[in-house]
């Protein structure tokens, strides 16, 4: 293991050079071409000989590059995930590796669980005669949009030989170099729904002789807040949240539409059913009040990421032997959702937290917000967790 954390090390320059360049150059999902090419060609240039592109492809999508590498004993096959896709949000930060797509950016940190990714599997590879098993690398396509790019891996087969699955997110909210870890459901389950309301448009002059959408849709929005407030256990978790209000097309014109965005993030069925109703009957019931129609279209989501025990206990216990149990901490539910939650439904595993916050060097807003960015020097915490997982998972199964 200290050999492979030297070569680590020495490597992380290359690592961080990967990262920027795959800032640069974000691709959203779905639309990830050059971002899985470049996964694909430095996978080979490792000497990796079975790379597969364009795994779970959507429509003209790339689909994921999963690169598996057999190591020198028989033993298991351990699966590493990263996410590779980008956000529709411009970059307003002041850095000099500022995304160079007008309107895209990495906004989750998914640029540095690719390169993070990149750099074990080279360590790996340097080092498979010391392996006792397999090593397979998901770089996963679109985790921003459902029904997720892990859901399509999983329908096309690409854990059947996998014995245990992890994944590693960068959190720019916990301080850098910090592991949290926790068992059961640590993220949530998050839904989106669209609501369309109809009203009637006239000149706003004369608003009694329409029907205003805006309006309608305002209040609808107000309304939605009562689900979490009055209609929800306060002892359970829930969370509604708008993104999108559209509605008019001048200052003179009453809108005869109003379209609203929003996402439901639970974790137990009752809950989330519970919610559910009442988007419907609140949209529906406030519109009618109004004189106007609304249509809910009430998508679906991914589940809550549940981490297996025995394996989130592996997390805990690696991370306080390598980096100390101050800087390893039992995870807090998160009511952001993530679809390694589909994997976790197939096999055992878990999904870890690498603290990645730094105020200091401005990598403390928030993930997906369009000036964020985690600091670097989480990346060799993160490599080494992963490596350090695999070998002990290794040890105990060969």
């Amino acid at each position: 293991m200290d050999a492979m954390f030297a070569m680590l090390d020495r490597i992380m320059p290359e690592i961080v050079t990967w990262r920027r360049m795959l800032h640069q150059q974000p691709e959203v999902s779905h639309q990830e071409h050059k971002t899985a090419a470049f996964i694909a060609n430095t996978l080979r240039s490792f000497g990796f000989i079975e790379v597969t592109e364009g795994v779970g492809r959507y429509k003209d999508g790339p689909g994921a590059v999963i690169g598996l590498l057999r190591g020198g004993a028989p033993g298991p096959t351990v699966a590493l995930r990263a996410d590779i896709d980008a956000l529709p949000l411009p970059d307003e930060k002041t850095v000099e590796y500022r995304s160079q797509v007008e309107g895209t950016m990495h906004a989750c940190g998914h640029d540095g669980h690719t390169a993070n990714l990149l750099g074990v599997a080279k360590v790996f590879i340097e080092h498979r005669h010391a392996l006792r098993g397999n090593v397979k690398f998901i770089f996963q396509h679109a985790e921003e949009t459902y029904p997720g790019g892990a859901k399509m891996l999983v329908d096309a087969g690409v854990l059947d030989d996998v014995d245990v699955i992890y994944g590693i997110h960068l959190w720019s909210l916990f301080p850098t170099g910090e592991v949290h870890c926790a068992a059961g459901e640590i993220m949530a389950t998050a839904e989106e729904f669209e609501i369309d309301i109809v009203g009637r448009g006239g000149h706003a002059a004369q608003p009694h002789n329409s029907v205003d959408a805006l309006l309608v849709g305002a209040q609808t929005v107000l309304n939605l807040q009562t689900i979490v407030s009055r209609n929800i256990d306060p002892i359970e978790s829930c969370v509604v949240t708008i993104g999108v209000i559209e509605a008019g097309e001048n200052f003179n014109i009453i809108a005869d539409r109003c379209k609203i965005k929003g996402t439901v993030r639970t974790f137990i069925e009752p809950v989330r059913a519970l919610a559910e109703r009442r988007v419907r009957e609140i949209a529906e019931q406030t519109a009618a009040l109004y004189g106007a129609t609304a249509h809910v279209d009430y998508k679906g989501g991914f589940s809550s990421v549940v981490n297996d025990e025995y394996e989130s206990l592996r997390c805990l216990r690696v991370s306080a032997d390598l980096f100390g149990k101050p800087r390893t901490r039992k995870l807090k539910p998160i009511m952001a959702g993530e679809d390694f939650a589909f994997y976790l439904e197939q096999k055992p595993g878990c999904f870890m937290f690498v603290g990645a916050g730094n105020e200091a060097k401005q990598c403390h807003y928030d993930h997906h917000n369009r000036k964020f960015d985690f600091d670097e020097d989480a990346l060799p915490t993160a490599g080494r967790l992963l490596i350090g997982m695999v070998l002990d998972y290794m040890r105990e199964h060969a």
